[in-house]
């Protein structure tokens, strides 16, 4: 069984559990202000595994459905014999720093909850897409578009929506779980960043 369908398990197990069981949900919640104050530490991993709704979950299980094993293979053939272990770091290492910008904003607020695997899914999805950036992605399954270019749309439209704070989303956390995830490619496997460029450098006409 691969580990990101473990993941998947945990994690929609953990999720319906809670639908139905508020005491969980609350427990397991990133609530900055209880880290703070009761240094609920284990705050910064268990949010992950909870989901506000059915769609929450469904949407970030399918995401990382799509893109977990080949970016845990892109790991493995720039680091044979480390792939597997690459890609724990990464999602683990995308749920931990996706939410320490929000901790920061947060911790003096009582009020604030979150909840999602949305800062670790997007860790992965930006290492896919930089290992591999013009690989068609499509939309609604019919609108093909490369990899980067919903990279960049998806980058921009959290940044600003972060700025806006019209929603309860937390798109800090898509932004800072995205930077995360590109980051750490070129930490672990830095001879993927020249591949980067030599993949973009295709693009030229010259």
């Amino acid at each position: 069984m691969s580990i990101t369908l473990i993941i998947i398990i945990l994690t929609v197990a953990v999720s319906l559990s809670s639908f139905n069981n508020a005491q969980l949900f609350y427990r397991l919640d990133f609530a900055p202000y209880q880290v703070e104050k009761e240094k609920e530490w284990f705050r910064f991993l268990t949010h992950a595994f909870v989901h506000a709704d059915t769609m929450h979950l469904l949407f970030n299980m399918l995401v990382l459905f799509f893109f977990g094993d080949i970016t845990q293979r892109y790991f493995e053939a720039y680091a044979p014999g480390k792939g597997a272990f690459y890609f724990i770091i990464l999602y683990l290492g995308g749920i931990l720093f996706a939410v320490l910008p929000t901790f920061k904003k947060q911790k003096g607020n009582p009020n604030y909850h979150s909840v999602g695997a949305s800062g670790a899914v997007s860790a992965v999805f930006m290492a896919s897409v930089f290992f591999s950036p013009f690989t068609s992605i499509y939309l609604y399954g019919i609108i093909p578009l490369p990899g980067i270019v919903w990279a960049i749309i998806y980058l921009v439209y959290s940044h600003r929506q972060s700025k806006q704070g019209r929603d309860n989303i937390n798109h800090d956390a898509h932004f800072w779980g995205s930077i995360f995830g590109v980051g750490f490619a070129i930490i672990a496997v830095p001879k993927s960043l020249p591949n980067f460029f030599a993949q973009l450098l295709e693009l030229l006409p010259f």
